[in-house]
């Protein structure tokens, strides 16, 4: 019996769900961009997360409890993260957080919530590093349900070098410490292909005009663009190509899959491909229901999430953690982490089915085999591979051995 089921069952045999908030609620910590460049895949994470906690609370709460969020906009701003940290620590009593969606907002914020033993669960954040931050204390308090950047950017250099045959690419990344790691990331797997991108650009972000970006790509011969960034930004690209007069592929990384991509770049964007745990497309039963209760409840243009993989991410977050404090029978930081680290109940989520999902050392429950290629195609993100849209009903489950697969 998964823990979505046993937690309606145990709604079931309340006598008043009322009566049980009459406890103290369980409050956990909300981080992420809710204006700005990024605000695309924070406000759609927020929103999953709220739908979740609804649920949970609709059929009784944890523990008897209720779940309170505390929602902060970091603004992705390193130094708005670090206030935040403190605040929801030390003003807040948070007893833990979720959220992030800047790699470099998590690196500066998490150590806060570490040195206290309150456990982070990143659900969007993708750099590789994030959840190893800590590797060298005896526990990790910092946990992650997104796929990391070493599991996408091998993913990318597949699809383009591996399955469309492209052999001169350039890299175009901007300069957050997002951009600079996948970038690393890519040229790791660009290698052990025995490939060398032909350019290697950086870009700002806010920059409008990649021209001069574009130009020594166009220069180099390049056949295929693979990028590292965030999705106005990466319009700019799509965009720029259009004024050059030059069109070639744009593979990067999930945040091509973004609203503000998507819309910005128009015409120009489509085709454009990347990994994706979760597509908006009612595919399974547990999928359609997430999806029709999230248009339902916040109404988004054209029926169209702004970030689907945000919200289904941000979503199964509180139901990992909801499982954890269940059975680890307390809000304690200690044993909510040694919980997630040992979960004995799997927990539906939209995205995969989340068998033990963490354990110590492995602080990662997305592997390679879950993601799949998506493409942009009439302004909404599709299966780019017919058969990913064939077999999308069947649930991957967590397969370490398929990150090892990837890597060879």
């Amino acid at each position: 019996m998964s823990f979505r089921f046993k937690l309606l069952a145990a709604s079931a045999a309340m006598a008043l769900a009322s009566a049980a908030f009459a406890a103290e609620p369980i409050k956990i910590g909300v981080d992420g961009p809710f204006t700005g460049g990024s605000s695309s895949m924070g406000v759609s994470m927020r929103d999953g997360v709220r739908l979740a906690v609804a649920e949970i609370n609709k059929a009784g709460g944890v523990l008897g409890r209720p779940l309170q969020l505390v929602e902060r906009d970091d603004e992705a701003k390193n130094e708005r993260g670090v206030q935040i940290a403190q605040e929801l620590i030390n003003k807040e009593k948070v007893v833990a957080v979720v959220g992030y969606i800047n790699t470099g907002v998590a690196l500066a914020s998490q150590r806060f919530f570490q040195d206290a033993k309150i456990p982070v669960l990143n659900n969007v954040a993708t750099g590789t590093v994030i959840t190893h931050q800590f590797d060298s204390q005896p526990e990790n308090y910092v946990f992650r349900n997104a796929a990391h950047d070493s599991i996408q950017a091998p993913m990318i250099v597949e699809e383009a070098v591996t399955r469309r045959g492209f052999k001169k690419v350039a890299i175009l990344a901007d300069s957050t410490n997002y951009g600079q790691l996948g970038r690393e990331d890519l040229e790791k797997a660009l290698k052990r292909k025995g490939i060398t991108p032909v350019a290697v650009e950086k870009f700002n972000i806010k920059d409008v005009d990649m021209t001069a970006q574009l130009l020594k790509a166009k220069e180099a011969g390049a056949e295929a663009i693979l990028t590292y960034g965030i999705g106005p930004e990466l319009a700019q690209i799509a965009n720029g190509m259009a004024k050059l007069g030059w069109k070639v592929p744009m593979i990067g990384s999930w945040t091509l899959s973004m609203a503000s991509f998507i819309d910005n770049a128009g015409p120009n964007g489509e085709g454009a491909r990347m990994p994706q745990t979760f597509i908006q497309d009612p595919v399974t039963p547990k999928r359609k229901l997430f999806i029709d209760s999230f248009l339902k409840t916040f109404k988004p243009k054209n029926d169209r999430m702004d970030s689907p993989v945000s919200a289904a991410q941000g979503y199964d977050s509180i139901y990992l953690l909801a499982a954890a404090i269940q059975q680890a029978g307390s809000t304690e930081g200690p044993k909510i982490r040694a919980a997630l680290e040992d979960l004995k109940v799997p927990v539906d989520g939209v995205v995969t089915r989340y068998v033990k999902p963490f354990a110590k050392g492995d602080h990662e429950a997305i592997t390679a085999n879950i993601p799949v290629i998506g493409e942009v195609r009439g302004g909404r993100v599709v299966y780019a591979y017919p058969e990913d849209k064939k077999n999308a009903g069947r649930i991957r489950v967590k397969d370490p051995a398929a990150n090892d697969a990837l890597l060879k």
